[in-house]
């Protein structure tokens, strides 16, 4: 971004965040005006903000003329097309609908890559010429005028449900984590931290366990997260003698974390409340115990392996005081404490919530930790939230809008259906068996795909075969969204592994090998979800729920160490039986 073309970057932004806060004021505005404006927003944060050569940047500006065109046109025409009822009329309208479906691809493909705009595309073929393949996965064809229609001018495809939980909702936590991030409530996160486990044994890695935990709930990203936090945790562990590895591993555990941690859990959650139609602050509270029992894992991990290094604390003279901590913590605590206050005792939708908390944080950039007010800073940090929300808002859109695509073509060709039909076939009705394939297809997908577009696809066509299994659609959706996490730390596509491997110059197989067993918790929890379903219903039954967690917990222990600890081998697997049989066979 050069000094010249800052300025529109900046003002692009700060139009990108009051043209979101303003749907949530402004009351209804209709989704075929809201949505397309959204996708407007995006383009050319996705098409020319990311390019890299001329060529990337004359292409982008060409596609994002054109984008614009096309998503001014569905929204200045929204009254005509809403009659048309997802048909299209006429050779203009079939190349706006052309123009618009391959923009979103290569916005997809510039923002995160070809994987998810390759599944995507593939959809659309099969959308167009799945008639002619044989046997029961065909279809019995589709009008072009049709099929383009409902996926770009209907409210289905490019403007349905999953976009309006991006345009209403994600954006708005978006917007809000972009406001906390700029000012300090990211070092009140690494002071309170400090404060909490710094002199702890291992006390540097639980640091980033809790810091990371903390930040990766407004993130919801764990390679954001890496970086960010791991600039600070990585290099003071490695210069306490931690093992590279383990250092590297630690981090990328506790951030990929940061997408199962509430409040904010990432874009996940949000698109949870739409496909399940529960209640965010009912997903939330769902959330908390499972996310508490993974980081659990991780810290009863990081003393397993202070039986094996000598992991000292953060020294005195590194520990934050006590003025500080309380000084910077109150600069997520406040806008923190506001969101639930408003979700929970305000009775406020999620979004108005966040706004309000938005407000708070905004007032919050004015001072620094010291409490000093700085005209230059302020400006500084105001310019830094614009630039931020306007880049991360576009992402979330490229991403739901090409998962969208893949959505919209499963609907209409009944594709989705045959899918869930296979599997349910191929477990041969049994729950367990159904969970593995689920499990397998998620983290097959979650290797190429970001993790909500993973878990998007996945449900759509795992989910109705597990509720039909038994599951609550609860139950269903979050272990199929925990597994879609799990590539962030397993080979062979592991992105939180390779960016804290590159930041300490280690092997990222050794780190790959270190964070699987730490973050064993991710792979075991969500099938301890399966059984011991009472561990997400904290809100309607407190006791059993608890409970539930109680057992778990002393399982995810035994099976941590079991791992992790440089005991006899015959031990180990004593404990990680002990560990399995607590938590799959034993009742409460």
């Amino acid at each position: 971004m050069s000094a010249v073309s800052r300025p529109f970057w900046i003002a692009l932004g700060a139009v990108s965040i009051f043209f979101h806060l303003w749907l949530i004021f402004s009351g209804l505005v209709p989704n075929l005006v809201s949505r397309p404006l959204h996708m407007a927003l995006a383009l050319p944060w996705a098409l020319v903000f990311v390019a890299k050569t001329p060529w990337q940047k004359i292409s982008g500006l060409i596609l994002t003329v054109i984008g614009l065109g096309a998503c001014l046109w569905v929204a200045f025409n929204h009254s005509m097309l809403g009659d048309q009822y997802g048909f299209l009329v006429g050779n203009l309208q079939i190349a706006i609908s052309f123009a618009l479906l391959v923009i979103v691809l290569e916005m997809a493909r510039r923002a995160i890559g070809w994987p998810l705009p390759s599944v995507a595309a593939i959809a659309l073929l099969y959308g167009f010429f799945g008639e002619y393949i044989p046997g029961e996965f065909g279809h019995g064809g589709l009008p072009i005028e049709s099929m383009l229609g409902t996926l770009t001018i209907a409210e289905g495809g490019l403007w349905g449900s999953l976009t309006g939980v991006s345009v209403s909702i994600v954006a708005i936590f978006v917007i809000f984590g972009a406001i906390l991030n700029g000012g300090e409530a990211g070092q009140g996160f690494m002071n309170v931290a400090g404060a909490a486990a710094g002199r702890l044994r291992g006390g540097a890695a639980k640091v980033s366990v809790i810091s990371s935990a903390l930040f990766g709930s407004i993130s919801g990203s764990a390679s954001a997260n890496v970086a960010s936090t791991g600039a600070i945790t990585l290099p003071a562990m490695t210069k306490l003698g931690y093992p590279k590895r383990l250092a590297a591993a630690v981090e990328a555990v506790a951030s990929s974390g940061g997408q199962i941690m509430p409040p904010l859990m990432g874009a996940g959650a949000f698109v949870m409340v739409e496909l399940t139609g529960r209640p965010y602050v009912e997903i939330m509270v769902a959330a908390i115990l499972p996310a508490i029992l993974y980081f659990l894992a991780v810290w009863v991990g990081i003393n397993a392996f202070a039986l094996r290094y000598d992991l000292p604390g953060v020294p005195e003279k590194d520990r934050p005081d006590t003025r500080a901590v309380i000084v910077t913590s109150a600069f997520f605590l406040v806008p923190f404490a506001i969101l639930l206050w408003g979700m929970f005792g305000g009775g406020y939708t999620p979004q108005y919530a966040a706004c309000l908390a938005m407000i708070a944080g905004a007032a919050l950039l004015f001072l620094d930790g010291n409490l000093q007010f700085s005209l230059a800073r302020t400006g500084e940090r105001f310019t830094e939230v614009c630039l931020s929300a306007g880049r991360q808002v576009s992402m979330i859109a490229a991403i739901i809008l090409c998962a969208s695509i893949v959505i919209g073509v499963l609907g209409l060709t009944g594709l989705g259906v045959k899918i869930t039909s296979l599997l349910l076939s191929g477990s041969g009705g049994m729950l367990w068996p159904a969970l593995l394939l689920t499990a397998i297809a998620c983290l097959i997908l979650g290797m190429e795909v970001p993790t909500t577009a993973a878990y998007v696809i996945c449900v759509s066509v795992a989910g109705p075969a597990l509720t039909e299994l038994g599951l609550d659609p609860l139950q269903a959706h979050l272990f199929v969204f925990w597994f879609a996490l799990l590539s962030t730390i397993t080979p062979p596509v592991c992105g939180a592994v390779f960016i804290a491997a590159g930041m300490v110059e280690e092997n990222w197989l050794k780190v790959a090998g270190t964070a699987m067993a730490l973050g064993i918790g991710l792979y075991i929890v969500p099938l301890a979800m399966i059984a011991n379903g009472s561990l997400i219903d904290l809100a309607a039954n407190p006791v059993w729920a608890i409970a539930a967690a109680l057992k778990v917990a002393i399982g995810l222990t035994a099976i941590s160490y079991g791992i992790i600890s440089p005991r006899h081998i015959a031990v180990r697997a004593g404990l990680v039986a002990v560990g399995l049989l607590a938590i799959f066979v034993v009742g409460i």
